[in-house]
């Protein structure tokens, strides 16, 4: 029976998720597998890949063939290195640690590129963000400066309707002053006569 090692996809529409399987090669692309090595999520930045390494190796080693997809993902991950080094093994070429450490630090490196992604990403994301910040404050202060003659303007009209008003007001509120106290003058010397 020939085995991939291929993708299976889930998710919904728009938002693929994957799972890395090994299966029959007849077998329909969402169908029946053989096991489960790990999954795939291309919709995040960089890409999420958690895979059963030793597994991989194993299925690799009894002679599955991976897919295109899967092939860079394994090597993406390692899964190829490490079944290289095992074959180095089995000839004598090297020893179980030095196979060991050749991986662990390729491992290294490989966690570093993607560290070194990930925070360039931020970085980028960062300062998109306060360039789009700086962008939206020099609009808001050419809106104010547009909008400012006109409403200084408006605001020296009103003053001086203001102004107009408050003499008009103080002018009329002496003379009813008067009126009201000679009103009230008068009720009071009446009462006392």
């Amino acid at each position: 029976m020939p085995v991939k090692i291929r993708l299976q996809r889930h998710g919904k529409k728009g938002k693929p998720y994957y799972w890395i399987v090994a299966a029959d090669a007849r077998s329909k692309r969402d169908g029946k597998y053989l096991e489960k090595l790990g999954a795939y999520n291309p919709n995040t930045n960089p890409a999420t890949v958690e895979l059963n390494i030793d597994g991989a190796v194993k299925w690799l080693q009894n002679g599955a063939q991976p897919t295109d997809t899967a092939k860079a993902i394994l090597s993406y991950k390692g899964a190829l290195l490490k079944n290289h080094l095992a074959g180095g093994i089995r000839k004598g070429a090297l020893t179980e640690e030095q196979a060991e450490a050749k991986f662990n630090a390729w491992l290294e490196e490989k966690a570093a590129k993607i560290q070194a992604k990930t925070d360039g990403l931020s970085k980028a994301q960062a300062q998109a963000k306060a360039k789009a910040l700086e962008a939206e404050k020099a609009a808001n202060e050419a809106r104010t400066a547009a909008v400012a003659p006109a409403v200084e303007e408006e605001v020296v009209e009103e003053v001086a309707e203001n102004t107009a008003a408050e003499t008009a007001e103080t002018a009329e509120a002496p003379a009813e002053e008067t009126q009201e106290t000679a009103v009230e003058e008068t009720p009071e010397v009446k009462e006392e006569e």
